[in-house]
């Protein structure tokens, strides 16, 4: 993908051919996108490279309607006869599917007429070679941490990929973007007093990651902090989660806003437009244009020019996530929130959301909690998109007269997301490494269940 613009060009002059032939046979609009990318992963462990992985992938799918009626079909293969038969294939399926009265392409007075440059692509290429000295790179340093004493694994990873998107009323759009990450796992202990963890990094941009050797130190300390874990009695106490896994909870928000969901009553947030959910001056952002963002992209999945957007400003919900569908269902105009596969029709998603940093400091925070727990790690999936109900095993350190005392574990935390978003204050420590972030956050008295 050297001359990755020439090989957008090339992907969209095939969809132009693919959707004029549709319409030649019959369809009343269609669209088409075309994914290929490259990647390469090198795993490592204990001084032996363990897997190297190498994939390609060249996927197209084409999406025809007739009427109310529509079809989706795919190949990676890209021969003018294939593609005849992709064609007629999509129209006889659309012909015989039930009509669906939401479905058809985005209004075209909302597609993008220009398309930003995000940065998101880096040329760089790693060879195998080089990502496995990454990887033994950051196990060495992981190791040297006094109390490891084992590894689980390091693995060091890059790739490219292009998505080029045209769609029968006239938008033509495509992007490129790269990917580079690092990331170990080890081991502190012996028999049943061991302990894991791990740290990791990963950036559009080869010259963004952090360094090998930093991820590496960073998963060893972390992991001997966990040494000796208590179990602790089950109390009502405040609860702060780590920016390492506070993002989670941003995650069930944004469930809770689909608009697919809130179509369908499944939401415990459907009827909460316009309403205060969080404390005021709490605001949660959703920016595809963020340069060089995890979740960054010019355009949406249907070809609708997108923007930032509030999803909560001054504590209150302003919109749901929307794509063309979902939004003829709720009564609304699309914001820009399609997501997109080759497979089947486009989908709802954000793009790199984040709640806004507070002013206090993690330690701040915390200081005036007699008794409490600052969760670094969560396991299960407890959580009831309808009810908001939140259950999740949970581990970390107890927080005892304002500081961090010792680890803890076995663990579990509850409570209602509805009750957790309103008493959840932010900390000031933001930090952009996933397409979700959110800064550390504490939530007033939840229950921990413990012995």
């Amino acid at each position: 993908m050297a001359d990755y613009k020439a090989n957008e060009q090339n992907s969209l002059n095939i969809l132009d051919d693919l959707i004029k032939k549709a319409l030649s046979k019959g369809a009343d609009a269609a669209d088409a996108v075309r994914v290929q990318g490259t990647s390469t992963n090198v795993s490592y462990r204990l001084g032996d490279i363990e897997e190297i992985e190498r994939s390609e992938a060249h996927d197209l799918g084409l999406r025809v309607l007739i009427g109310k009626q529509q079809a989706f079909v795919s190949s990676n293969d890209t021969d003018k006869g294939v593609l005849d038969q992709l064609v007629d294939r999509a129209i006889d399926m659309a012909k015989n599917m039930p009509e669906d009265q939401y479905c058809g392409l985005a209004d075209a007075s909302l597609l993008a007429k220009s398309i930003p440059d995000l940065d998101l692509y880096d040329a760089t290429e790693i060879s195998a070679e080089e990502l496995a000295d990454r990887a033994q790179e950051a196990e060495e340093a992981a190791l040297q941490v006094e109390g490891i004493t084992n590894s689980e694994g390091a693995s060091a990873s890059f790739g490219h990929t292009s998505i080029a998107l045209a769609t029968s009323d006239g938008f033509r759009g495509s992007y490129s973007s790269s990917s580079h990450s690092v990331g170990i796992s080890v081991i502190a202990g012996e028999g049943t007093g061991m302990e894991r963890d791990y740290d990791f990094d990963s950036r559009r941009h080869f010259n963004d990651l952090r360094t090998p050797a930093d991820i590496g130190a960073i998963a060893g300390e972390r992991t001997v902090k966990n040494l000796n874990p208590r179990k602790m009695p089950s109390a009502n106490v405040p609860v702060v989660f780590s920016n390492r896994v506070s993002n989670s909870l941003l995650g069930h928000f944004a469930g809770a806003i689909s608009g697919a969901s809130v179509a369908r009553g499944t939401s415990f947030l459907k009827d909460h437009m316009g309403k205060a959910i969080f404390a005021d001056g709490v605001n949660i952002v959703d920016d595809p244009h963020k340069i060089r963002g995890a979740g960054s992209k010019p355009f949406d999945g249907e070809g609708v020019a997108n923007q930032r957007l509030n999803f909560i400003e001054s504590g209150s919900l302003t919109t749901w996530i929307l794509n063309s569908s979902t939004a003829e269902q709720l009564g609304l105009t699309s914001n820009g929130r399609a997501s997109r596969g080759t497979t089947s029709p486009p989908g709802s998603a954000t793009t790199n959301l984040y709640m806004e940093a507070g002013v206090i400091s993690l330690s701040d925070m915390i200081k005036d909690i007699k008794s409490g727990l600052f969760v670094t790690s969560l396991i299960g999936m407890g959580v009831n998109g309808v009810t908001g109900d939140y259950s999740r095993g949970a581990s970390g350190f107890w927080i005892e007269n304002g500081e961090i005392a010792f680890p803890v574990s076995e663990l579990t935390i509850a409570s209602n997301l509805k009750d957790m978003f309103t008493q959840l204050t932010p900390a000031d420590d933001l930090e952009f490494k996933f397409g979700t972030n959110a800064p550390s956050l504490r939530i007033e008295g939840m229950m921990v269940a413990g012995t």
